[in-house]
Parts: C-alpha cells; structure tokens; sequence
C-alpha cells in the first residue's frame, strides 16, 4: 500500500456522521465499458478520441459541450447513454468495496455519481452493491466539478456535509467535494497520485483503509 498524506495525520481522532461514495472509478471498475462507448461515440460523431483525455469524472453533457461543440447534444447524450448502459461487460466491485460498505452497516451512506440514474443503476447492478441512496446527473442542476452532489446526498442522509467523508477518484470530484465542504479520501484507481492532492488522504484502493461505526459514527484508519 501506497498512501499519501495531503496534511499531518489525516481522519487521527476525527468521525464522520455519514459516508458519500463516488461510483465510477471509486466503487465499480468499469473502465472497459466507459473506453469501449466514448471510442465507438467519439468515432461515430466524427472526433479524434484522444480529445476525450481528461475529462473523466465529468457528466456525460459536459464532456459532449467540450470535445463535440458542433453536435447535437441532445442526440448525442442519449447515444452515448444508450452505449454505456449496454456495456456491463467486465464491470465489478473495486478492491476492498464489498468489504467497505459492508462494515458501514448502520451507518448513512450514499452514491453521488456522474452518470445518469439509469446508469448508476446497472452498474451498481452489475457490480453487486447495494446502496439505496444514489445521487445522480439527474437529481442536480450542475454537477462534478460543482458541489451539487454531495450536497444533495448529504441533504437526502439529514447530515452536514462538513461531517461527511466522501470518497473519490477523480480530481473534479475532490473539487466537487471541497466545495460542499466535505473531507476527502481518494483513490488512485484512475488518476495519479499527484492529481489527486486536494484530498486529505490519498491511498491506492478502499482495501488499504478499514471503516468502522463507533457509536454511530464512522472511523476510518489505513490498514
């Protein structure tokens, strides 16, 4: 394990009332599902792939208005939606998530994804996990790197986001975070440590960390 402190012992003597999880990249891998859509959709609409790099962790409307300005964003964000929602192929759980979300039982815990409702929804699926609060694209007016999510996941848990923890993989969403006031764990499943230096604490997996609820709140050491 590779951790990497961004301040002097990070979460030492801290709880939080409530857990947020990013989904993609943080819960579930499915890097092979989103490389294999946005090539066949960058092809289809006539963009270089590589103009793709960069923006993972963004909503889907986003990453259109950046690389694809002269297409119809309407057609296009239904296309993509389509291609991803039926690639679960090799789509599964990351290193230490079953375990994680297993020892938060009792605990608030929620998703605050990117992606759309539908699918967050087969992803999570796919990969086995079961968190019932799940915030999407579609329950907020702006998303990642804006602080919309968390905020509304922390509404919907009747928590304050300053006393959550949320747990992340991209730096649009440690951003997103930051400014809903959150404290951050990052993981560097997608994106290099150096990237990710705006979260408190920066590890390889959810398996190099183990949650614990005391008392109704929740712990979090490095293994």
């Amino acid at each position: 394990m590779d951790s990497t402190p961004a301040g002097p012992a990070p979460f030492v003597d801290r709880t939080f009332a409530a857990v947020i999880f990013d989904n993609d990249g943080t819960l579930v891998d499915s890097t092979g599902s989103i490389e294999r859509s946005w090539l066949r959709w960058a092809l289809e609409h006539d963009i270089d792939p590589r103009a793709l790099v960069g923006h993972h962790g963004m909503p889907a409307a986003a990453i259109i208005a950046s690389v694809g300005p002269h297409v119809d964003p309407v057609a296009a964000f239904a296309r993509i939606e389509q291609l991803e929602v039926a690639d679960v192929e090799g789509v599964i759980a990351l290193d230490g998530v079953l375990e994680a979300i297993a020892a938060l039982d009792g605990a608030p815990v929620a998703v605050a994804t990117s992606a759309t409702r539908e699918l967050a929804r087969v992803r999570l699926a796919a990969a086995g996990i079961g968190i019932d609060e799940v915030v999407t694209f579609d329950d907020v007016e702006r998303g990642k790197p804006h602080p919309d999510p968390f905020l509304v996941a922390a509404q919907r848990l009747g928590v304050d986001p300053a006393d959550c923890l949320v747990c992340e993989d991209a730096p649009s969403g440690i951003a997103a975070a930051r400014a809903a006031g959150c404290a951050v764990l990052a993981v560097t499943t997608t994106s290099e440590a150096d990237a990710l230096m705006g979260a408190d604490l920066v590890v390889e997996s959810l398996a190099d960390v183990r949650f614990a609820v005391v008392d109704g709140r929740v712990r979090v050491s490095l293994r």
